[in-house]
């Protein structure tokens, strides 16, 4: 639990809700997060359901490993603490975008298995859908992949604390969504996740 610096502060609810946004928007929030090895495919998969959603009227943003660290989380490096940080981070905002109504993709290696059971729990707490979904791809297809040539880098030395290679990848034990990006279809993976959104009234029956 991080500590809790500022003083005399309190949340301050607003008149409209989650209900009443889910109204206007046709759709409730929600936050779908993508784990998985670098190289699994979670940003592909996220790109491609984004793009699926959009289409069918239904909002969301993606929120990826990146891009965050290019904004909010750029004073974070790799460390066991900075990526707990960075994680937790990310579940915050993951929170106010479901909170608006949007379904936040989260697209994020969180390598430990605290780290997202902690978002989880933030999510839970306040009543709010948390979807997690595993992209599993064995290492050596990630690593044949290595769209970045991180592996190679990570092999050579050049990258310390990079998941799989000398720091652990905690596979989920029980993922809401389990892909396995080494044998499915970019459609058969989003239509998997779409699934679950309509049989939880996430989103529309089709």
């Amino acid at each position: 639990m991080v500590e809790q610096k500022a003083t005399n502060v309190h949340w301050h609810e607003g008149d409209i809700g989650r209900g009443e946004r889910a109204g206007l928007l046709g759709h409730r929030g929600a936050t779908i997060w993508f784990t998985g090895l670098s190289g699994s495919g979670k940003s592909t998969v996220a790109v491609e359901l984004e793009g699926v959603l959009h289409k069918l009227g239904v909002l969301s943003y993606r929120l990826d490993g990146d891009n965050v660290r290019l904004g909010i989380n750029r004073n974070l490096g790799f460390s066991a603490e900075d990526r707990t940080e960075n994680i937790r981070r990310v579940g915050e905002v993951a929170k106010l975008f479901v909170d608006s109504g949007v379904i936040a993709l989260s697209s994020f290696i969180s390598p430990y298995a605290a780290d997202r059971d902690q978002v989880r729990a933030l999510h839970e707490e306040a009543g709010m859908d948390f979807i997690e979904v595993y992209v599993d791809c064995p290492l050596a297809d990630a690593e044949a992949r290595d769209p970045k040539g991180l592996y190679k880098k990570a092999r050579a030395g050049e990258i310390k604390n990079f998941t799989g290679i000398d720091d652990p990848y905690e596979a989920p034990q029980a993922p809401e969504v389990h892909l396995h990006s080494e044998r499915q279809s970019l459609d058969e993976e989003v239509a998997e996740i779409l699934a679950l959104l309509r049989q939880r009234h996430i989103i529309p029956a089709a």
